[in-house]
C-alpha cells in the first residue's frame, strides 16, 4: 500500500504558562551601545511556560520550561535549577529550562545590583523561580494523554549575520545577503484525545534582536507577536522554541522601532499556520486508495487512521543526559588580563568624557560592557582543560528533541537533520545558559568574527558536538 505518514508523538501531556514580566525600572541595558539603564516601559509582556512531557505507559518524565529572556549567567541558573529542583517532584536531569533569547527583557545579573534599577534584579529572580516552580506542578497535573504532529515549513525572517565590511575591512554582526541562511520552521502541533489543540510548539532559529540599543521597553521581540498570532488562530498556548541561530539574525534588526519587531513576529506566525494548515488529522496516514476513471485517470488519495503497529512506534520513550567534554581555546583570555583590559577602558571612557567626545564615551562604555561580561564567562567557568557539556536528549515515538547549552551556529542542526531525515528534531539551545558562549565552526575561527572573539571553546567543537550528538541520535533512533 503506497502511504504517505505524517511523523508523530503520542505520550502524555500538560502545560501551564505565567506571566513574567519585569517591573518597569529595572535595570535593562543589554547592550553595549545602550545609553539608558532602566526600563521606562512594557512593549509586550514576557511569559514562560511549562510543558511536562511522561511516556503513555510506565515511568519517566521530561519537563521543558521555554522563558521569554536573553539567558542567565552560571550562578543565577544554578540558583534557579536548585530551586526548581526542590520545589517540585523532578530531578534537575528531568528539568531543562530554555530561552527565547530576547535581547529586549534585560540583563538578570545579580553582580549589576550598584547600577540604576539594579536593586530589583534579585528580588525579581527570586519571584521567577517561584513562578517557574509553580507553573512545572501545575503543567504535572494536567498531563493527559495526547498526539504530537510535526511539519516544517519556511521563513525568511533569519538571515546570516557575519557580514564582511569592505570599507573598514573588518567583520561586522549584521545581515549578510550573501550568505545561506537555515529558513527551516519545525512546527509540533500537540492534540487531545478528541483532536482539540492543546498546544503548539514553533522551533525557528533566529536571534530576537530586532530591538537593540535604542529600545528602553521590555519585550519578548519578535517571538511574542508570533506567539499572539498563532494563538489568535488555535485558541491555545503557543511556545517558541530557539534553534541553533548563532549565526542567525533578523535581517531587519537592531532598532528601537517595536513595530518592526512586530512585524518580524507577524512574518513567521504566519508560516507556522501555513504549516498548521497542512498538517493531517491526528493518528493517521494519507493512503493511495488507486485509481479512479474521469476525464482522466485519477490517481485518488485519503486520510486512514493509522494502524497498530504505527501506534506502537509512535509511543516509543527513550531518554537520556550526557555531558561532552570540550576543550577550551588556548588563547581564552584570563581574568586578570581582562581585569586589565576593563582599567584601560575606564580610563578611555573617562579621557572621551572630559574631551566632550560623545561617540568615543559610547564606544568605550560598550567595550566596558563587553569586558564585564567576558569577565562573568571567566568567573564562573568550570575549573580544568576541558567544559562539560551538557546535552538532555529524549525520543518521542517518530521524533527527538535536545537540549544544548550556549549559542550553536546553523550548521548544528543543519546536519542533524540531513543525518536524520525522517525523524523531526525538535533543538533547543541556550539549555541552561550560556556558559560556553558562542560555538562557530572551526573555520570561522581566526577571522576577527564577533561570536569566535567571545568563544570560550577551541576550534572543532562544535563539529565534536555534531558527531557525539549524531551517535546519541543513532542509538535512540534505531
Amino acid at each position: 500500500m503506497l502511504k504517505f505518514e505524517t511523523p508523530q508523538s503520542i505520550c502524555r501531556f500538560g502545560l501551564a504558562r505565567c506571566d513574567i514580566t519585569p517591573p518597569v525600572g529595572i535595570y535593562h541595558r543589554m547592550w553595549g551601545a545602550a545609553t539608558h539603564e532602566r526600563a521606562t516601559g512594557v512593549h509586550q509582556p514576557l511569559s514562560a511556560s511549562a510543558m511536562v512531557f511522561r511516556p503513555l505507559q510506565g515511568d519517566g518524565a521530561q519537563v521543558f520550561v521555554a522563558v521569554d529572556h536573553c539567558l542567565l549567567w552560571g550562578k543565577e541558573m544554578a540558583s534557579l535549577m536548585e530551586h526548581l529542583a526542590g520545589a517540585t517532584s523532578f530531578p534537575r536531569t528531568q528539568i531543562a529550562v530554555t530561552f527565547s533569547h530576547t535581547h529586549a527583557a534585560g540583563l538578570m545579573d545579580t553582580t549589576r545590583t550598584d547600577r540604576p534599577g539594579g536593586e530589583m534584579i534579585a528580588p525579581y529572580l527570586e519571584e521567577l523561580a517561584r513562578r517557574l516552580a509553580r507553573i512545572i506542578n501545575d503543567a504535572d497535573a494536567k498531563t493527559r494523554p495526547a498526539t504530537i504532529t510535526y511539519a516544517t515549513g519556511r521563513c525568511s525572517l533569519a538571515g546570516q549575520r557575519d557580514l564582511w565590511d569592505e570599507d573598514t575591512r573588518q567583520f561586522v554582526c549584521g545581515f549578510n545577503p550573501q550568505a545561506p541562511a537555515d529558513d527551516t520552521v519545525l512546527v509540533a502541533r500537540i492534540t487531545g484525545e478528541s483532536e482539540q489543540t492543546l498546544a503548539t510548539v514553533v522551533n525557528y532559529a533566529c536571534h530576537p534582536t530586532t530591538l537593540a540599543w535604542e529600545n528602553t521597553f521590555i519585550s519578548p521581540d519578535y517571538p511574542g507577536t508570533m506567539r499572539d498570532v498563532v494563538e489568535q488562530a488555535t485558541g491555545e498556548p503557543c511556545v517558541f522554541v530557539q534553534g541553533a541561530s548563532g549565526d542567525l539574525g533578523p535581517r531587519e534588526g537592531f532598532v528601537g522601532d517595536t513595530g518592526v519587531a512586530e512585524r518580524n513576529g507577524r512574518q513567521l506566525g504566519h508560516a507556522v499556520l501555513s504549516v498548521l494548515e497542512s498538517m493531517p488529522p491526528p493518528g493517521s496516514a494519507f493512503v493511495y486508495t488507486g485509481p479512479v476513471i474521469s476525464g482522466a485517470t485519477l490517481g485518488a488519495w485519503k486520510h486512514q487512521a493509522l494502524g497498530a503497529a504505527s501506534l506502537r512506534g509512535q509511543q516509543v520513550w527513550k531518554q537520556k543526559t550526557l555531558t561532552v567534554p570540550l576543550t577550551y581555546r588556548a588563547d581564552l583570555p584570563r581574568r586578570e588580563q581582562t581585569e586589565a583590559e576593563l582599567r584601560h577602558w575606564h580610563a578611555e571612557e573617562a579621557q572621551a568624557t572630559q574631551r566632550g567626545n560623545d561617540l568615543a564615551v559610547r564606544d568605550a562604555h560598550a567595550m566596558i560592557e563587553r569586558m564585564n561580561r567576558r569577565l562573568t564567562r571567566v568567573r564562573y567557568l568550570p575549573e580544568g582543560d576541558t567544559f562539560p557539556m551538557p546535552v538532555t536528549l529524549w525520543r518521542m515515538g517518530d521524533a527527538a528533541w535536545l537540549g544544548v547549552e550556549g549559542e550553536y551556529y546553523q550548521a548544528f542542526q543543519l546536519a542533524l537533520r540531513q543525518r536524520f531525515p525522517r525523524h523531526p528534531l525538535v533543538i533547543a539551545t541556550l539549555t541552561h545558559g550560556s556558559r560556553c558562549s558562542y560555538l562557530p565552526p572551526a573555520d570561522a575561527y581566526g577571522k576577527g568574527i564577533y561570536q569566535e572573539s567571545v568563544a570560550v571553546l577551541a576550534p572543532g567543537c562544535l563539529e565534536r558536538m555534531i558527531a557525539a550528538a549524531a551517535a546519541e541520535l543513532e542509538m535512540m533512533l534505531a
